[in-house]
């Protein structure tokens, strides 16, 4: 019979939950790991670490908790991935981290300017970006009232990863006024940016 193993990851803050599902993931061949989490933030960045990794991952609510059940060898897309953030076949992908949401120094109106510009810019480009990843005050452009929604989410729809830092979202507290693209943890972006992928840094 596969081990069935459970963690208790509520009280935990990101990326607490996700680095104890992966050790677990880690220290079995085949079985399942069931996790109990007290957040959305938590039960989307386990639930999008085990999909990432090449597992099924059910979510059920129970009560103010959620339960998310993975099984470790019934891999859903052909085996566990090397990184959290796969690389395009037959190209170097780039991925941007995006850490302010105006770009460079010196007047904000002027910055929100050239950003919005870097973001037309980006969807002219073939392929598209691999990700873009959004932390600190970067968040605030793929939430309301941002100036480049109409850019990010034309993105998305060509296959980019918009992935917001929740615990900056959670800083800032404007988690709910995220309009394009979803929460990510550390450990999902630090998979991005120490994988195969070309990283550009604007701030």
């Amino acid at each position: 019979m596969s081990p069935k193993t459970n963690i208790d990851c509520r009280g935990l803050s990101c990326p607490q939950p996700v680095l104890q599902v992966k050790k677990a993931l880690d220290s079995i061949t085949v079985g399942t790991i069931t996790a109990i989490v007290d957040n959305d933030t938590a039960r989307e960045n386990v639930s999008t670490f085990a999909r990432n990794a090449g597992y099924s991952a059910e979510v059920e609510k129970e009560g103010s908790n959620f339960k998310i059940t993975i099984v470790k060898g019934s891999p859903v897309s052909g085996g566990e991935t090397s990184s959290i953030g796969p690389a395009r076949e037959g190209e170097i992908p780039i991925v941007y981290l995006i850490t302010s949401n105006i770009l460079g120094q010196g007047s904000p109106d002027l910055g929100q300017v050239l950003m919005k510009s870097l973001m037309v810019t980006l969807n002219e480009m073939t392929p598209p970006p691999l990700a873009l990843l959004f932390l600190n005050t970067g968040v605030m452009s793929a939430c309301e009232g941002s100036p480049v929604l109409e850019q990010l989410q034309s993105l998305s729809s060509k296959g980019t990863a918009v992935i917001s830092c929740g615990t900056c979202l959670d800083y800032y507290k404007i988690k709910e006024k995220l309009l394009v693209g979803r929460v990510g943890n550390m450990m999902e972006i630090n998979g991005y940016l120490t994988g195969d992928a070309r990283v550009i840094t604007v701030a």
